[in-house]
């Protein structure tokens, strides 16, 4: 079986396997215990079906393994793979919904399509594979320093909201004030939502290994990219959603604060007292 062969099957076996555990456990994030491992699994394969021969796809296997393993560790941290780990917003939606509809969406949207989003963010290694062979050159150093670069920003992001939400966890448990009420210091202070940025940005840079390696622009496998900032645009339209909801001043938050890409704030300073 070709590399691709082997990934669709691995793919339809986990997104299974999701779904009979979200019915078993009454928990929905098992997708999200995968996120950050799936992806290595796959691009390993692709880079194994040369015999490690090709030292493009061993670069990008390796690079995504470093990226697998910080946001490993971050989810789990974040007490993501611990019974009732549930990503909130799951339950939010569930809350919302008609009671026949999130079974559906469990299945069709949690399961199946997030797990073959999984999938195809990683085919740039596929063009890869059927690239003519060529040696790595700079432009792949180039964008590996970049893919890295983007990996170093994303660590920053969640190195600052761990420890804002652990500094907020323990005034809560002192007795202390609870402002600040969300984070707007640091990277968040040029962008409400730094680590969605760079997560895609990682992306987006893994697929230009397929431009260095075919010297084309377009390949069908840009769709995994395009398809990950739709969905980020969606997921940060409820995280805002619910922070609003919560938070009646983040409004003004959003008024100075760019939603991704970090830029200058829109005032002289953003001031920490949401």
């Amino acid at each position: 079986m070709g590399p691709l062969v082997i990934c669709l099957i691995v793919c339809g076996c986990i997104a299974a396997a999701c779904w009979l555990l979200s019915v078993l456990t009454h928990e929905h994030s098992w997708v999200d215990r995968i996120w950050s491992i799936a992806p290595v699994a796959y691009v390993w394969i692709f880079a194994a079906s040369t015999g490690l021969a090709d030292a493009r796809l061993v670069l990008m296997a390796v690079l995504v393994t470093l990226w697998g393993a910080r946001l490993t560790f971050n989810f789990a941290r974040k007490g993501g793979y611990a019974p009732g780990g549930e990503d909130y917003r799951w339950g939010y939606l569930r809350d919302r919904m008609p009671r026949w509809a999130f079974p559906l969406f469990n299945v069709f949207f949690i399961a199946a399509y997030q797990n073959a989003l999984i999938l195809l963010i990683c085919l740039p290694a596929l063009t890869v594979v059927e690239a003519a062979p060529s040696p790595l050159g700079l432009a792949d150093v180039l964008v590996a320093l970049l893919f890295l670069a983007l990996l170093v920003g994303e660590t920053i992001a969640d190195e600052q909201q761990w420890r804002f939400h652990q500094a907020k966890a323990a005034r809560a448990a002192t007795g202390g004030a609870s402002e600040p009420r969300f984070l707007t210091t640091g990277l968040f202070r040029y962008s409400r939502h730094p680590n969605f940025f760079f997560e895609q940005a990682q992306w987006w840079a893994f697929y230009l290994f397929a431009v260095t390696a075919t010297g084309a622009w377009l390949h069908p496998t840009v769709a995994g990219a395009v398809l990950l900032t739709a969905l980020f645009i969606g997921s940060t339209w409820m995280t805002e959603k619910i922070s609003r909801e919560r938070y009646p001043e983040y409004a003004e938050y959003q008024k100075t604060t760019s939603a991704i890409v970090p830029l200058p704030p829109r005032a002289a300073a953003v001031r920490v007292t949401n």
